[in-house]
């Protein structure tokens, strides 16, 4: 190995450890700041040249993350995310129905906008609810975080590491959903089934509820014509039409109002999330271009990843080491020498996601439900979350794969 060799070496393992822990003891640094410094790294010592970091950053992934994030912040500062949600769970009379009222509706919301902000919205509604009614906020709490991993399976659009992969990999709306949503389906029912049985005690008692949640101001012509744009969003994604063209032109007719300040939008937009996906780009483009060789790129076939177990089982537990999004650039290089690449690239979407329900630390979505369980006096814990995760993930993991490797 060259001394080039090595110095990208050490930048990707230190960005990579940098990313998954998420921080850097003793600095200020977040997992945005830490993928730049290492695309910066990776210029500085020659690795990639600046118009090679430029043609490294797959602007289609970014386009589509950021129409999707102005859409999903129309949604929730109109009031449409609360009113739904709201309009749901007043329908739930007992425990029972409450899951399946909060797991449905968090998991179909997923499939087509991001889950993350998802769970941001869903986890006040279900905090103020479990509070109002003098019922566990746990079980419910629980069923949000999961909901939305497994929900946002369905589509490329349901989370930023499908939205990567749909971007990588070709594979159209259609067939992405065709393959994946049955999956998503499975997962939200075992989402139900687990709790359930998990938190008995919470389901067996009879109770009548009556939850009223309070739907705040709304925005009615701003919710109006953000469903509308929601609905043509999937009418073009189904035609065919590029998702990150149909997200930011989507996302840009939202802007045209007159009631909502655009500030109150920009503030939505996860802006350090774009910027460490453009950093892991160069990072990732950085080490293929001084460590990549045919023989590390055939060494795929000597790990058996044509395998479909095999790569699932992988990806699942490359997702719990470094995270979901870095774990899916790391494996972009030896897909495409794959036997069947498109086979490959839907499990390790599948598998880079359910792996996720496996700890509270293994998605985004579990730390964001996490936060929202302290303001309910009744902190979620590693343990609590670990009881339904092990058995969920492990279930729709097999399932999952059993269906990918049946129906390819």
């Amino acid at each position: 190995m060259t001394l080039m060799g090595a110095a990208a070496l050490l930048i990707l393992v230190l960005t990579y450890a940098g990313v998954a822990i998420g921080r850097i003891p003793g600095l200020r640094l977040d997992r945005a700041g830490i993928a730049l410094l290492g695309g910066a790294a990776m210029i500085a010592i020659g690795a990639i040249s600046m118009e090679d970091a430029y043609r490294a950053i797959n602007f289609d992934t970014i386009t589509l993350l950021l129409g999707m994030m102005i859409v999903v912040a129309h949604l929730k500062v109109s009031g449409a995310f609360r009113g739904l949600g709201a309009i749901a769970i007043e329908h739930a009379h007992a425990p029972f129905m409450l899951l399946v009222m909060v797991t449905l509706l968090t998991g179909v919301l997923s499939a087509f906008l991001v889950n993350d902000a998802i769970c941001l919205v869903m986890a006040p509604i279900v905090v103020h609810v479990t509070r109002v009614i003098n019922r566990n906020p746990i079980p419910y709490l629980i069923a949000t975080a999961t909901a939305s991993n497994c929900g946002s399976v369905a589509t490329i659009t349901g989370n930023p590491q499908n939205m990567v992969i749909g971007a990588l990999s070709g594979i159209s709306y259609p067939a992405f959903s065709a393959a994946l949503a049955p999956v998503a389906l499975f997962g939200l029912v075992a989402v139900i089934v687990i709790v359930r049985i998990v938190y008995r005690a919470e389901f067996t008692r009879t109770a009548e509820l009556a939850p009223h949640v309070s739907r705040g101001r709304m925005h009615r012509g701003q919710v109006l014509k953000a469903v509308i744009v929601c609905i043509g969003l999937a009418v073009a994604f189904f035609a065919g039409v590029p998702v990150a063209k149909a997200a930011l032109i989507g996302g840009a007719i939202l802007l045209l109002t007159r009631a909502i300040k655009p500030e109150r939008i920009y503030r939505e937009i996860d802006g350090p999330l774009l910027f460490m996906f453009a950093g892991l780009f160069v990072v990732v483009a950085g080490a293929e271009k001084t460590l990549l060789t045919p023989d590390l790129v055939a060494s795929a076939k000597n790990l058996g990843l044509d395998d479909v177990w095999r790569l699932s089982g992988f990806t699942a537990v490359l997702s719990n080491i470094m995270s979901n999004v870095p774990a899916v650039l790391a494996l972009r290089p030896f897909i495409p020498g794959l036997e069947n690449p498109e086979r490959a690239w839907l499990v390790v979407a599948m598998s880079s996601t359910l792996a996720g329900n496996f700890t509270l630390l293994g998605s985004v979505a579990n730390l964001i439900v996490a936060e929202q369980s302290k303001t309910a006096g009744t902190p979620l814990s590693f343990g609590a979350f670990f009881k339904v995760g092990l058995p969920l993930t492990l279930i729709t993991l097999v399932a999952g794969t059993a269906w990918l490797a049946l129906g390819f």
